[in-house]
């Protein structure tokens, strides 16, 4: 009785397992490959959600901060170029930094870099590197370029800049920590060949102001976007990190291949040896001068009236003998016997 009343309850229940197993697929089957393969997947944002997100950083206080820096710096630029004045050393030196117009864009492609970079502390670093190389040359100019200048470096010291440039270009087209540590090797020849020519402009004078000045200013460049960029760190800046990478290399070749091109040089007209030469003094008629008491100086066509009109040799008055001048005689006259 216990036995029938068992299988009786039993048997809906295994029917039931039964049905579910034929209704399941097996593991691994097509039909549950869709949503494992959109497991782990993230969804493209759109237009409205990248937009909202940029507002989004827009708000925050680090973007503020960024902004007010690059807007101060530029609202200093435009009113020392816009009012008429007289300029002193220090803006003098702030504004000898964007005149190194190939350095300017190797600063910009290292502060790309330091924005791509995963850390504050790498950041801080690459920033430090520059500035240690840069304070060194500066307080030791005067006998750290006398020893380059007397060694090989000396001889090729034209080709640092477009060197810097090149590095800073080949660096931003590398990845990961490979980018990082060739940023420290940009970083230092950067700020090298930025000493150079800070230090020349200046060598001998030595003008504290002018220098920090040119310091604070290329600082500023590097800062700035770097700044700006790190708030919207992500992805998309590899492709314009690259795209600014190979106009760095391209300049560099550029610049290279004219410190090597030679100057075209100026030559003379061939002279036309069938027609006669009908120069006075050297001179050509064309350009003779028609000032009459020039002509009377040169005694090209012989002495002239103060009117222009040409005196007849016979009425030229002759010069009058000095009568204090010795006499020709003098030398012929015999020496008297016994005086």
């Amino acid at each position: 009785m216990n036995d029938t009343h068992r299988t009786s309850s039993t048997a809906p229940t295994s029917r039931k397992r039964r049905q579910k197993g034929r209704d399941t697929p097996p593991h691994g089957s097509h039909s549950t490959k869709p949503q494992r393969e959109g497991q782990g997947k993230a969804v493209p944002a759109s237009g409205n959600d990248t937009w909202a997100q940029a507002r989004r950083v827009m708000k925050t206080d680090r973007f503020r901060a960024s902004a007010l820096l690059a807007g101060f710096g530029l609202f200093l630029l435009a009113v020392s170029q816009s009012l008429p004045h007289d300029y002193g050393f220090t803006e003098l030196g702030a504004l000898f930094t964007f005149s190194v117009y190939d350095l300017v864009l190797a600063m910009l492609g290292i502060a790309v870099a330091c924005a791509m970079m995963p850390s504050a502390r790498q950041f801080a670093i690459t920033i430090g590197v520059f500035l240690a190389v840069l304070s060194v040359m500066l307080l030791f100019f005067d006998p750290i370029f006398v020893a380059i200048r007397e060694s090989a470096l000396g001889q090729v010291l034209y080709l640092i800049a477009p060197v810097a440039v090149a590095i800073t270009g080949a660096s931003l087209w590398l990845s990961g920590r490979w980018r990082d540590r060739a940023m420290l090797a940009s970083a230092a020849v950067v700020a090298f060949s930025f000493s150079l020519f800070l230090g020349l402009d200046d060598f001998g004078v030595g003008i504290p102001s002018f220098a920090i000045a040119s310091v604070l200013s290329a600082l500023w460049i590097i800062l700035t976007p770097a700044f700006l960029l790190r708030c919207f760190k992500g992805p998309w800046l590899n492709i314009p990190s690259r795209i600014l990478g190979s106009w760095l290399l391209v300049i560099a070749i550029i610049v290279t291949v004219s410190l090597y091109v030679p100057l075209p040089i100026k030559t003379q007209p061939p002279v036309d040896l069938g027609q006669p030469d009908l120069s006075i003094d050297g001179e050509d008629p064309g350009t003779a001068p028609t000032d009459p008491s020039a002509l009377q100086d040169k005694g090209a066509y012989g002495s002239m009236n103060s009117n222009g009109t040409q005196v007849p040799d016979f009425l030229e008055e002759e010069p009058k003998p000095d009568p204090n001048a010795p006499s020709v005689f003098e030398g012929l006259k015999t020496p008297k016997i016994g005086g």
